[in-house]
């Protein structure tokens, strides 16, 4: 077992820890991709069949890169040979594993001089298949797998659209509208209480009987049972129902339910203190045949209360597993001592929380740098000028991350990066969001699923072929009966381009299909005028052809979809795609985004602004916070913490300007909390020249 060799002393119990349920309270940066990989390949090498693995993880970024590390440890030859030359010795120096290609979308894509004749299985007779490999995915991504295979069942079609955020949206603007409410004043609070109630496992039938009846309460009854109307129509479904519908699948079809308990025999379930009760009882559902649940999670690192993510699933899991093995993962390595120390003393004042201290074998580091600024200007100036010293003295610009509580402190950091001339990216503008994109998605989602209807109006008109509204609104709403003869003759013409497209689509490779639907639709000649803004769409157009390649080769195996599986996969990771999934890989610059887009990620130098009272803690807009709303601040504050690597900045200012009015702030409490043996304070030559209004010490 020379895979262990590289773990240490909890971690090895974590990888051997196979059989029944176990709960690995795992700290930030100490390596539980690394165990759960490493978990898998073990599971493999005593033969376990590898598609009765399922892992699951909440980001696409986590996921691929989940996908990735199993797929590599795999793909090694010495760890190839072991695995299947366990039971027989013979085995390895004849037969070894196909060699592979591999790709970003994370499948096995082809494979040659495969002989798998005695391959092990502990539950499977027969040999592994050639595209056999654990099911690594996001929860999301595991409900549209679940979803297509059993669509009949449901009464989905097989290609069902899946609404983002955006197209949620405008449905419900498109509800309250037709009841004559004001969008502006109830869109978010309406959309916020329906998904909540999703999450929490609830239909619109039992909101409508068990829900509250103050005024807000009867309007969101009124919106859902419309935009639940509004998805039917389009053949659609919402992130929230990729789980509710999977959940709902499982409780009315227990034979569904048991083919998968048989299929996925084995389940890991990474962020499980991130988990809402939908997600909870899909993964207790799963696991109740075999009990062979691996949770992965830390209570401390628990953020996302307020879209229903639950604490208690982590923190009751001993009481629903009694025979539970528990294991630490404490030892960080990614950040300093100093660092480290400073995150112990921020966490250890919360209550409710599994007890941990994390340590390190790392070197002492730096103090924590403490900027008092004058107000956001010269905070955002302060970064930008640290930043740009940083990189002239040979640090990369995408090891830098600027971290803040509410997304309005990002316009202060943009005009500061531009003016000192440092390169940046915002997290959170989504390349899936731009107009132009979303055109070229429609185009395909209406070819294939005829009852898209969103994305047929979107697109009728792209280019412009003399469709107007009132015609559109007569398609919607099924009176075609009522179009002029000229308007009959330019919808069947665009149908039967649609139906071009979809032959194409079932044939082609996605990167060569959306080609020739951006060029035989004319949305190329369209954005073809040389203007700057539309050769920049353009050129986006054409990187939506180079992520696509990326699927060319995507091969699951069965056969029968071989035709559009690629596409479908293409269109899910694009409908799923996430905050994370907007940072581009291939451009260098410093990342800047909320605390909570940062989950997940690390970097060297990470620096948190806006640390001032009812900021950093925020106290939202004069709702009354309670403990557990405080604690899950200071577990934010946390987060952003354990992002750092080598240097941690905190900043703060003395005067901030909030929807027009400046307001003077004395510093957060987490900066009271943090000693100052472990601080120091900073300055930067823009700033010598002021006097501060008032000086506070640490």
């Amino acid at each position: 077992m020379n895979y262990l060799s590289s773990l240490n002393t909890e971690q090895q119990k974590a990888v051997l820890a196979t059989d029944g349920p176990v709960l690995i309270v795992a700290g930030a940066g100490a390596g539980k991709t690394k165990t759960i990989t490493h978990r898998i390949l073990h599971l493999i090498k005593t033969g376990v069949a590898p598609e009765s693995i399922l892992a699951i993880t909440f980001t696409n970024k986590a996921a691929k890169e989940m996908k990735e590390r199993v797929m590599k440890l795999l793909d090694n030859k010495k760890n190839d040979q072991d695995c299947f030359s366990l039971e027989n010795p013979e085995f390895a120096s004849e037969n070894t594993l196909p060699e592979t290609e591999y790709s970003p979308a994370g499948e096995f894509l082809r494979a040659r001089s495969v002989d798998l004749r005695n391959v092990p299985s502990k539950h499977s007779p027969s040999a592994h298949s050639v595209f056999s490999r654990p099911f690594v995915s996001t929860f999301h991504s595991l409900g549209v797998h679940i979803l297509k295979e059993n669509a009949e069942k449901l009464g989905l079609p097989r290609y069902f659209t899946i609404f983002d955020k955006s197209d949620s949206k405008k449905a419900m603007k498109e509800a309250l509208t037709q009841l004559g409410i004001d969008p502006k004043e109830h869109l978010d609070k309406v959309g916020h209480i329906i998904s909540k109630e999703k999450g929490s496992g609830t239909s619109v039938g039992e909101y409508m009987e068990n829900g509250a009846y103050d005024y807000t309460s009867e309007i969101t009854k009124k919106v859902w049972q419309i935009y639940e109307n509004i998805l039917k129509r389009d053949g659609a479904l919402d992130f929230d129902d990729l789980l509710l519908k999977t959940l709902g699948l499982f409780k009315r079809f227990p034979d569904v339910l048991e083919r998968y308990q048989n299929r996925f025999q084995y389940i890991h379930i990474d962020e499980y203190q991130d988990t809402n009760k939908v997600q909870n009882d899909i993964v207790e559902l799963l696991a109740q045949k075999y009990k062979n649940i691996c949770v992965v999670g830390d209570t401390d690192q628990n953020i996302y209360s307020w879209r229903g993510a639950e604490i208690k699933n982590m923190l009751r899991f001993e009481k629903i597993y009694p025979t539970v093995t528990t294991i630490f993962l404490e030892q960080n390595y990614r950040s300093t001592k100093n660092i480290l120390a400073v995150a112990n003393e921020i966490i250890q004042k919360n209550e409710f929380r599994i007890p941990k201290k994390l340590f390190t074998e790392n070197e002492i580091g730096e103090e924590i740098g403490v900027f008092e600024a004058r107000n956001e200007t010269d905070e955002a100036q302060f970064i930008a000028f640290k930043s740009k010293n940083l990189i002239e003295n040979g640090v990369s610009a995408d090891e830098i991350a600027v971290l803040y509580r509410a997304n309005f402190q990002s316009r202060a950091l943009e005009e500061a990066f531009l003016a000192f001339n440092v390169p940046y990216q915002m997290l959170g503008t989504k390349f899936f969001e731009r107009k132009e994109i979303k055109d070229v998605l429609s185009f395909v989602r209406a070819s294939l699923n005829y009852d898209a209807l969103g994305d047929f109006a979107r697109i009728i008109n792209i280019p412009p072929r003399g469709i107007g509204k009132t015609s559109v609104q007569k398609i919607v709403a099924g009176a075609e009966n009522d179009l002029p003869a000229s308007m009959k003759i330019k919808l069947q013409n665009f149908r039967e381009t649609l139906l071009d497209f979809r032959n194409v689509l079932e044939k082609e490779k996605p990167s060569d299909a959306i080609r020739y639907i951006i060029e035989k639709s004319g949305i190329e000649k369209m954005y073809s005028t040389g203007t700057e803004e539309d050769t920049e769409r353009l050129e986006n157009i054409m990187e939506l052809v180079s992520l696509a390649k990326e699927y060319d080769e995507y091969e699951s195996g069965n056969s029968e979809q071989i035709g559009t599986e690629r596409i479908e996969k293409f269109l899910t990771d694009s409908s799923l795609a996430g905050d994370q999934d907007s940072l581009d890989g291939q451009k260098t610059g410093v990342r800047l985004m909320t605390v909570h887009a940062s989950k997940g990620l690390e970097f060297p130098y990470v620096f948190i602004s806006g640390l001032e009272s009812d900021l950093f803690p925020h106290k939202g807009f004069g709702d009354k916070k309670t403990k557990e709303d405080r604690e899950e601040e200071r577990r934010l504050f946390y987060v952003a913490i354990t992002r750092a690597g080598k240097k941690l900045f905190l900043t703060h200012a003395q005067t901030r300007t909030i929807f027009g009015n400046t307001e003077i702030n004395s510093p957060s409490e987490f900066l009271d909390d943090i000693p100052e043996k472990y601080t120091q304070k900073e300055s930067y030559a823009g700033q010598t020249t002021r006097a501060p209004l008032f000086s506070i010490d640490f």
